[in-house]
């Protein structure tokens, strides 16, 4: 390892990568040989809860919502109450993911009431209050999230993200009980409630742990009862919902000629014709009834065929690859979840680098800063008008300026907003004199271009792996599969290798599919590790096999240190509740109190824990003080780590006295 080298007090040269197993000061553990595995299927013993009802909740980048079922009914799966306000064309199934907070830095709104809010404020107030929008993003590209990750505000004040999800949690939290008592007739609790929140498959570890935490915070579920709480992955959500599809729940977009009465022709320029779902109207909750019975499509697929789940968002795209397992219909993860920030929220960014083309970054970046809800409005404007963009839409589409914007501009550059149109040779961009931007078709359709190129391109990379040859169908899920653009590049670049099929209601698609998976969460059999693990441990030294630097005598015996002792590699598959069991020996016989490190990393072969890009994510700590039972002289230390959920846990035995600790994998504190 290059760097410099120093002599520790054995006169062992030691790396430029500090050594932790010398900086711990305890000897550490070593490997009972022969090393085995252990797939102990009893060790998943919890006892399942029953809980009345599952809530789950979809936190989307730029929208969200939540769902419920009763385990009495669960073929009833409830969308929430229409939303106050919205939008003009766009459906409010869902509510914008925006938050406000007064001065004070107190929760006041979120979602429509947040932003009309935020929106109606004097521009001198508005300045003082904190107004968060898209903030999900932040946990995604945050390269070390940690508790103390800050957000910031429209007026660019910061504050933790942690209490910004935590209200955002709690707001839905309480407006689903208050809908759930007001459904029952009675106060309904907290404990009754089985919560499940979905996020990206491809988000890392640490922000998965993060949405638990800001859960915790929120007081959905606890630390001591984390089984009220599921992360539910939104590929894996979709894919369990399409599993139901009935025909007349779907658009097949193949070029298999008219399906169901619908010609895919017609239905990628028409948009969507509401699905004839039947919908009970209960106190104004919309109710999907979701037959228990297998969808015609799954009908078609045989043990061991292949689909795609391409769950296109706000902010990101996640792409999942299953396989069916009959007979009951279990899913496989055959390829770890793929996909990168390739959601609609770059299409808003493109209009953000046209309108600084035309009207200078410097002014849109002082017009954000000083009329932070004049910008507000003006993305809101963008946003239905970007849902009209069509194939072969011909008339312009019109976007409103605030009049503030106009004011503005014309303080700033002495000029019109008309004046910088027609000087910024901007084509198929023109002025309105009723104050409006008019776009051209084209225009419009190239903002959407290098997302939707992103998005074919990944797909293509992903469609030459081995493990996704022979792809029956494409499911395409998600806010964003509502564009017709977007709907016709996958279209015209994969109908002819697989089966295209976009859901009805296909923003509601996660939602529903987080329901199903709350009630019966061991329907996704397995999956595959996004990392490896292990945990650090002393070998014996060997003369020419192991580097010099790590060289450690500790009485007379020669250890090699930070050696990575590996559980699970990444990209491994691992099949629900699968317990992996590795036995160890304090390296120092009479230790009492043994510390177990558990690491992580994105790469599947790593020898030392001190290797670039492994990092610590646990540790058990069993404390044998005080146990007066007669000590063998080689003491055995069971290790236990249970995958194949979407989080994972550990657990340590001293096999001679039955005291164990447990631990959680920790991404955020160390």
């Amino acid at each position: 390892m290059a760097g410099t080298e120093g002599v520790t007090a054995d006169g062992v040269p030691t790396s430029a990568y500090a050594s932790p197993a010398r900086s711990l000061g305890d000897p550490g553990i070593t490997p009972l040989s022969p090393s085995h595995i252990a797939k102990d299927s009893d060790a998943n013993d919890a006892e399942e809860q029953s809980f009345l009802v599952v809530v789950a909740i979809d936190f989307g980048t730029t929208s969200s919502g939540y769902a419920y079922s009763f385990a009495k009914e669960p073929e009833c799966i409830h969308v929430m109450r229409r939303w106050e306000g919205g939008d003009p064309g766009v459906s409010n199934q869902k509510t914008p993911t925006t938050i406000l907070l007064t001065p004070e830095r107190k929760f006041h709104s979120f979602g429509y009431a947040a932003r009309d809010f935020y929106h109606d404020l004097d521009p001198n107030e508005s300045k003082h209050w904190l107004y968060f929008e898209k903030f999900k993003m932040k946990l995604h590209t945050t390269g070390n999230l940690t508790l103390e990750t800050d957000l910031t505000a429209a007026n660019g004040k910061r504050v933790k993200a942690l209490e910004i999800f935590a209200f955002a949690l709690q707001y839905f939290k309480e407006q689903a009980l208050k809908e759930l008592s007001d459904q029952e007739g009675s106060e309904f609790e907290n404990s009754e409630v089985r919560w499940v929140i979905t996020v990206p498959a491809i988000w890392k570890q640490p922000a998965k742990q993060f949405m638990r935490q800001a859960a915790y915070k929120a007081g959905m579920a606890t630390s001591e009862n984390p089984e009220q709480l599921i992360i539910a992955l939104e590929p894996e959500a979709a894919s369990i919902y399409c599993r139901k599809l009935r025909l007349h729940q779907m658009i097949d977009l193949s070029s298999k000629g008219t399906v169901n009465g619908y010609n895919p022709s017609d239905t990628i320029s028409t948009g969507f014709t509401p699905a004839k779902e039947h919908i009970r109207r209960n106190r104004q909750s919309r109710t999907f009834l979701v037959e228990n019975v297998i969808g015609e499509i799954w009908s078609e697929l045989e043990e061991g065929d292949r689909y795609l789940v391409v769950d296109s968002g706000g902010g990101t795209v996640d792409v999942t690859v299953h396989q069916i397992r009959l007979p009951e219909g279990h899913l496989k993860e055959l390829y770890k979840a793929t996909g990168g920030p390739y959601g609609s929220l770059g299409v808003d960014y493109e209009f953000e680098k046209l309108l600084c083309k035309i009207f200078g970054e410097d002014f849109i970046d002082q017009f954000k800063i000083k009329r932070p809800a004049a910008w507000v409005d003006l993305m809101i404007a963008f946003e239905s008008r970007k849902r009209a963009a069509a194939p072969d839409r011909t008339n312009p589409l019109n976007i409103t300026l605030p009049f503030s914007f106009i004011d503005y501009y014309k303080k700033f550059r002495g000029h019109s907003v008309e004046h910088a149109l027609r000087k910024s040779n901007v084509d198929f961009v023109k002025w309105s004199s009723q104050g409006m931007l008019r776009m051209s078709p084209d225009a419009m359709n190239a903002l959407f271009k290098p997302t939707i190129d992103q998005i074919i391109k990944h797909l293509s990379d992903l469609f030459e792996k081995p493990e996704v040859t022979n792809v029956k169908f494409l499911f395409l899920v998600g806010g964003f599969a509502e564009a017709p653009l977007l709907q016709q590049a996958v279209h015209n670049a994969f109908g002819s290798k697989c089966r295209i099929i976009i859901p009805q209601d296909v923003g509601l698609t996660i939602l529903k599919g987080a329901v199903l998976f709350g009630l019966d969460p061991a329907v996704i059999k397995v999956r595959r590790s996004p990392l490896t693990y292990g945990v650090g441990v002393l070998n014996r030294y060997v003369e020419g096999k192991h580097p010099t630097e790590k060289l450690l005598v500790k009485d007379g015996t020669r250890w090699c240190t930070d050696v990575f002792d590996k559980f699970i590699s990444a990209d491994q598959s691992v099949a629900l509740g699968e317990t992996v069991s590795r036995s160890y020996t304090p390296a120092k016989p009479s230790q009492l109190v043994i510390v177990i490190n558990i690491y992580s990393s994105e790469h599947d072969n790593v020898s030392f824990i001190t290797e670039p890009g492994v990092k610590k994510c646990g540790t058990l700590r069993l404390d044998l003080t005080g146990t007066d039972i007669s000590v063998p002289s080689r003491r055995e230390i069971k290790t236990l780590m249970q995958f194949g959920d979407t989080e994972i846990k550990a657990m340590a035995i001293d096999v001679a006295t039955s005291k164990s600790v447990k631990a959680g994998i920790d991404f955020l504190n160390y």
